[in-house]
């Protein structure tokens, strides 16, 4: 099994950045496609963010790209996601998430059901 565990979320203004990190167990975290998500309260939990295992395809929701970018350190098995412009609307628990495969396609990529592991999430609340 695979251990997930997120960090780096805050409080931050609008217009400000975090850099969520998301840190993994095993061998063969090169082996994975990750995924965040994030969830408001109330609401569903939603795509954010992809990386392929070698980390050559990225894939975004509109709403987060050019502001958002993913990237991982498989020496390091870390993934990240670097947020930039925050908006009020981004607030909510960001989660990290492993899919047993090296590269997933949608909708699997963009689904909650496309990945096998997760992390506890951590929050990010943007200020208006």
């Amino acid at each position: 099994q695979v251990q997930l565990v997120e960090s780096g979320g805050g409080l931050v203004q609008a217009g400000g950045s975090l850099r969520l990190s998301c840190a993994a167990s095993g061998r063969t975290f090169s082996s994975y496609a990750m995924g965040w998500f994030r969830q408001a309260p109330g609401k569903e939990r939603w795509f954010v963010a992809y990386i392929s295992g070698s980390g050559g395809s990225t894939r975004y929701v509109d709403s987060v790209k050019g502001r958002f970018t993913i990237s991982r350190d498989n020496a390091k098995n870390t993934v990240y996601l670097q947020m930039n412009s925050l908006k009020p609307e981004d607030t909510a628990a960001y989660y990290c998430a492993a899919a047993r495969s090296l590269r997933i396609a949608p909708p699997q990529a963009m689904s909650v059901t496309g990945y096998d592991y997760w992390g506890q999430g951590t929050q990010v609340t943007v200020s208006s």
